[in-house]
């Protein structure tokens, strides 16, 4: 049942119309075939491409690493554009209103700075950027390492992987701090010789209104934002980017859990993708390494980021009232 779900969704001439008349009858129904078949076709996709993925895996291991990252960078693409059709499969009117700079390039190198609110975020970084801007890679749990292939898919595409710790672990082993700087160092220079979209989430975590309470954030839509892991990535590879970009994503329905977009649920999405622009003084001093060292250095990237923040918030007021003006 489940493999001949998977083959509708994938041959859109006969998926689109079904799925529409068994919505019209039964919405619930509808929801639920679509997340069967999803997880149908995005599991047998990942078996087919595990086998192709751990032999180049083993290849880049063994020093091989120029023949097995753009073998690696290809099998990442073939399951991206398969989650891609998933996508435009099950949400055929979707009304999603994306804007993009027009002189972004696929073989670039850009640090992605952008607002977090749901699972579904990555997602659809993936979904607009392809043929657009390269893999994005982001920072990740290092847990993340024990999911079958999905996890070791992300280590050999260098994708930094982080650990953490408590405050009370650290207390007791401060070489434990390090750990993560470690990683994202290692991360970082494995992508310097190669194109990447490296996505920081500044606000460190997803929003939800407690959050935004217990922070008493100064920002409407947005969690207050970090400057640690910019700044590293700034310091790593400012000398090899093309330029910083601002994405700020909008769900104008309300913060959608993951399953909702396999499900065919998220009609309504805003993406605006821009560049951002720093000073070169500071940019400079960023790529020196001085916002560890330099407290006037690490105000006026909170200054930026402040400003920057406040902008993607009135942006945000902006996107919504796009939507509820029609």
């Amino acid at each position: 049942m489940v493999l001949f779900f998977s083959y509708l969704v994938m041959s859109s001439h006969y998926s689109i119309p079904l799925l529409q008349i068994v919505h019209e009858k039964s919405p619930m129904l509808a929801q639920k075939l679509c997340l069967t078949a999803n997880a149908g076709v995005i599991g047998l996709n990942s078996l087919m491409v595990g086998s192709p993925l751990f032999l180049a895996g083993a290849f880049k291991v063994f020093g091989k690493s120029k023949y097995a990252d753009k073998a690696i960078i290809k099998i990442a693409n073939h399951w991206i554009n398969t989650n891609n059709t998933l996508i435009d499969t099950v949400l055929p009117k979707k009304d999603w209103r994306i804007h993009i700079s027009d002189d972004l390039k696929a073989d670039g190198k850009y640090l992605l700075i952008c607002n977090h609110q749901s699972w579904v975020d990555t997602s659809i970084i993936q979904y607009i950027s392809a043929g657009r801007l390269p893999i994005t890679r982001f920072f990740t749990k290092h847990e993340l390492l024990y999911i079958p292939i999905v996890g070791q898919a992300f280590y050999l595409l260098d994708f930094p992987m982080m650990k953490r710790h408590s405050k009370e672990a650290i207390a007791k082993n401060p070489a434990l701090a390090g750990q993560d700087l470690d990683e994202a160092r290692r991360a970082c220079a494995l992508l310097q010789d190669k194109p990447f979209v490296l996505l920081n989430y500044l606000e460190g975590t997803r929003f939800t209104t407690k959050k935004h309470n217990h922070q008493n954030s100064p920002y409407r839509h947005l969690l207050k934002p970090k400057a640690g892991g910019f700044a590293l990535a700034l310091q790593m590879l400012g000398d090899k980017i093309d330029g910083i970009l601002d994405m700020t994503i909008v769900y104008p329905d309300g913060i959608p859990q993951y399953r909702d977009l396999w499900q065919g649920n998220i009609s309504k999405l805003a993406v605006d993708i821009r560049h951002a622009k720093m000073s070169d003084e500071l940019l400079d001093a960023l790529k020196q390494g001085k916002y560890s060292s330099d407290d006037i250095i690490k105000h006026q990237l909170y200054t930026w980021l402040d400003t920057t923040w406040q902008a993607k918030d009135a942006r945000i007021d902006a996107m919504l009232s796009d939507f509820s003006s029609y």
